[in-house]
């Protein structure tokens, strides 16, 4: 092993070039690998491994948190909160009027409906009734999730600043609508640390199915904060982690052997010109080295009862479906991940709405149920905060053409609905008046970085003392915005 630097060169070899020049190369040592618990090398791995939270912003916690954890049932596409939550009977009794000017008062419309010469009323197909203690009203579409009205917290008065998916999906991801920003996860490992040290403490899930909007990996990467904060995504099947496998011909304690000839490289280049980009590197083959074993244990569904995957409903068998991920959320909550998204794409209904939103439900009403009752059987909802909502929502008038048995929506950012479950939020609660077609808050709006701000706050932190500098100014998730909306807070 080297000891210490190399003499001799008329001009010095950089660290960055000899690891080019390894025979493995860099990129090799990132397929970390442990095959057993036995061993010399994992026996070094324990006595030396560090937890993320040695090094976590936040040293201490801003206020007693509500929440350890949090699953983000992340919508892609805008959900129809008329046809799901926010019941609008006006709709129906003015179903193909005109949407009166003075509902419009010339606001901005998407390029897809603001130039149709008609922008007829929409009331929904299906009908509503009234669930649970506090008698909520609740879409036909959701007779799962109708037995946990009494745990939900609903939020209707919902508004964001973007028209359009991307720049909506990534505000509601990282606060801004400008790629480029951390996402909500990396904020939360950077100032937390991990719980788990064999897990990253930021898990990403996406449905495995064609998506009807793009959901690239910035949505979840980290930004201008240090790399080892992003989201490591899990894929369906045997390898949830890509190139985490060892190659042929790599064992156990060659693998720590290179691991820690990378750690004593560093060590001599950061005497003399340190880099942050190389720490967290290296912090990321120690985690890839502990992960080995510690994935597979937790995405192996095996163990679980039949009874579970009968609650989960028919596709929970199925690798990659929301109801499958929605199972391995609450495993990987069990095992201390602080933030896991899930993301479902499938919401964007501009045309054929009857249809198309029934199927969306279809796929997520069960699941989505199965997974609040199973979070409250094993003790875990009181402090794990699971969040349901899309970017926008959709328009109480017709995109196209109306017809007697089909119309779609345009997006809305005005009011749209979201829910939350756990955590310390009020249970059997509805937040917040629209008016009557649907359109516009009345009182009580919720921005979405009021919905950050709040996140954060039932975590223990203060949105506004979460910061990193860069490029000569403190940046935060909410940025220079953002209140608690204390009003849902139980």
């Amino acid at each position: 092993m080297l000891r210490k630097p190399c003499t001799g060169f008329e001009t010095p070899l950089s660290r960055r070039d000899l690891l080019k020049s390894m025979p493995l190369g860099v990129g090799m040592a990132a397929l970390a690998n442990l095959l057993g618990s036995e061993s010399q090398a994992t026996d070094r791995l324990a006595s030396r491994t560090m937890l993320a939270d040695d090094d976590r912003f936040l040293k201490e916690l801003h206020h007693a948190p509500r929440a350890k954890r949090v699953i983000f049932l992340f919508q892609s596409g805008g959900p129809s909160q008329n046809d799901l939550f926010d019941y609008k009977p006006a709709l129906n009794q003015r179903h193909g009027e005109q949407i009166p000017d003075s509902v419009l008062r010339g606001q901005r419309l998407t390029g897809m409906s603001g130039f149709q010469a008609s922008l007829p009323l929409a009331g929904s197909p299906f009908k509503f009734s009234r669930h649970g203690e506090n008698q909520i009203w609740l879409s036909e579409l959701w007779p799962h999730l109708a037995r946990q009205v009494d745990d939900i917290c609903w939020i209707n008065t919902m508004n964001t600043d973007a028209i359009n998916h991307g720049p909506g999906t990534t505000f509601f991801q990282t606060g801004s609508q400008l790629p480029g920003r951390p996402s909500i996860g990396a904020w939360l490992s950077y100032g937390l640390g991990s719980q788990n040290a064999d897990l990253p403490s930021f898990i990403v899930l996406v449905t495995n199915k064609p998506a009807d909007q793009p959901l690239q990996t910035r949505l979840w990467g980290s930004g201008f904060l240090p790399a080892k904060h992003e989201g490591v995504r899990f894929m369906p099947g045997d390898s949830p982690v890509l190139y985490l496998k060892n190659p042929a011909g790599v064992d156990q304690d060659t693998r720590r052997q290179m691991i820690d000839a990378l750690n004593q490289l560093h060590q001599l280049q950061g005497q003399t010109r340190p880099e942050s980009h190389i720490e967290s590197r290296i912090a990321q083959y120690e985690l890839g080295f502990r992960m080995q074993n510690a994935i597979p244990q937790a995405v192996d569904l095996n163990d679980e009862p039949e009874s579970v995957f009968e609650a989960y409903g028919p596709d929970s068998k199925k690798p990659g479906s929301f109801a499958a991920n929605c199972i391995l959320a609450r495993r990987l909550a069990e095992k201390g991940v602080q933030f896991i998204q899930l993301y479902n794409p499938g919401w964007d209904h501009h045309g054929d709405l009857p249809n198309e939103i029934r199927r969306s439900c279809l796929e997520t009403d069960q699941p989505t149920s199965a997974l609040i009752a199973d979070l409250k059987q094993r003790g875990l909802l009181d402090d794990t905060l699971v969040i349901w909502g899309g970017e926008f929502g959709r328009t109480s008038y017709c995109q196209g053409k109306l017809t007697a048995n089909n119309f779609g929506r345009d997006h809305h950012p005005r009011c749209f609905s979201m829910w939350m479950a756990g955590g310390g939020v009020k249970p059997g609660f509805v937040h917040g008046v629209t008016d009557e077609f649907g359109y516009s808050v009345v009182e009580n709006g919720v921005h979405v970085h009021d919905l950050q701000a709040t996140l954060l706050h039932l975590l223990g932190i203060d949105h506004e003392r979460l910061t990193y500098k860069h490029q000569g100014r403190r940046f935060r998730l909410t940025d220079v915005h953002g209140s608690v909306v204390s009003e849902i807070i139980a």
